[in-house]
């Protein structure tokens, strides 16, 4: 798609201060460490859900820690023969597995093997009260006790569990799996993506940015707004009247510790080199300031071609667009989970009649 690749020579022609190379080794291990807990069985439990004829649907859950099982969606073509490359799309905040299903068929129809899981305090994943609810006390639970990444780290290691499974099951391919994430579960799906070689292909949507540019420009709030409510009793608790820069950095070094310095996106995202990844954003998206994401993008770049890999870094800028996932930008990331997971390959689905 021509709109593609020349929105990709735009963005990575911005400057990048903060674009160091990273040691990669260093920072993989440090995060594992940082989200490592007692490994449990899976425990898979499955059963066919219904779906269109078109389809084939499984509702299934597995343990990811102890006290903790991850519901899921699996769906994929009837007309699926053999290993499929695997999809897997992790929703936003206050999002839930079923909204995903219509792009799940979408991607089924195209020759894949789709899955969505719920993140905790989600969908099937709600104890009691409201959705958000429950999610903004968990994060301020986090940020008082330290235990715990409701924001963010808890999915990462969720999906490195989903990846466990999938790599059990005969119908899927190993060496194939790619991640898509929308908004927050883009932010997710990058950071996954760094830290699991496992993943072949990352398409972060509506979800790149870079939370230090965002600090220090006074641009943290429509951010910070997803969660402000836990913010906000945090601020309480330290008698702090006025949230500002500073309070918000504290309350990262808490929730989310690393993310606006080792962890942020300008350096996360080198890590997945050379690994395909594109780049999807809003060119006027709040949540992720523009020039965030330029600068994210340019030190993606500078490792992408360190390894001789250009081809395999795609941005697409939805246009006129804040914090929404378009059609045309659907149908982008489709094409380039083909492009990158399938390929020249026969397709898995071909009617052989």
């Amino acid at each position: 798609m021509r709109v593609l690749f020349s929105l990709v020579l735009v963005i990575a022609s911005a400057a990048a201060p903060h674009a160091q190379s990273v040691d990669a080794a260093r920072i993989r291990a440090a995060f594992l460490k940082l989200i490592d807990r007692p490994r449990v069985a899976l425990a898979v439990e499955s059963r066919p859900r219904p779906d269109s004829g078109f389809h084939r649907a499984e509702h299934f859950t597995f343990a990811s820690q102890a006290g903790e099982r991850v519901p899921g969606i699996f769906l994929k073509s009837v007309r699926a023969a053999g290993r499929q490359p695997v999809v897997i799309i992790l929703h936003g905040t206050g999002a839930k597995k079923e909204e995903q299903l219509a792009l799940m068929r979408t991607l089924a129809d195209r020759g894949f093997a789709v899955a969505a899981i719920d993140a905790r305090h989600h969908g099937e994943r709600v104890r009691r009260g409201s959705q958000l609810d429950q999610y903004f006390d968990a994060i301020l639970q986090t940020y008082r006790t330290g235990k715990g990444g409701p924001y963010l780290y808890d999915t990462v290691w969720d999906l490195m569990r989903l990846i466990d499974y999938l790599q059990t099951r005969p119908d899927t391919d190993p060496k194939r799996i790619g991640v898509m994430g929308i908004s927050r579960g883009g932010t997710e799906a990058y950071l996954a993506a760094a830290m699991d070689p496992r993943i072949s292909a990352v398409v972060p949507i509506i979800g790149v940015q870079s939370y230090r540019w965002a600090l220090e420009h006074d641009a943290w709030q429509p951010r910070v707004g997803t969660f402000w409510t836990a913010a906000e009793g945090a601020a309480r608790d330290e008698g702090v009247k006025e949230i500002d820069a500073a309070f918000v950095r504290k309350f990262y070094d808490r929730v989310v510790p690393g993310i606006y310095g080792e962890l942020d996106a300008p350096s996360v995202l080198q890590l997945i080199a050379p690994r395909p990844l594109l780049v999807v954003n809003g060119d006027s998206d709040p949540r992720t300031p523009l020039p965030g994401v330029q600068e994210s993008v340019a030190a993606a770049r500078r490792a992408y071609a360190a390894v001789g890999a250009e081809e395999k870094l795609g941005v697409y800028l939805q246009p006129n667009a804040g914090h929404v996932f378009t059609p045309v930008a659907e149908l982008v990331t489709a094409d380039w989970f083909v492009k990158w997971l399938i390929g020249d390959r026969p397709s898995s689905i071909v009617d052989r009649r």
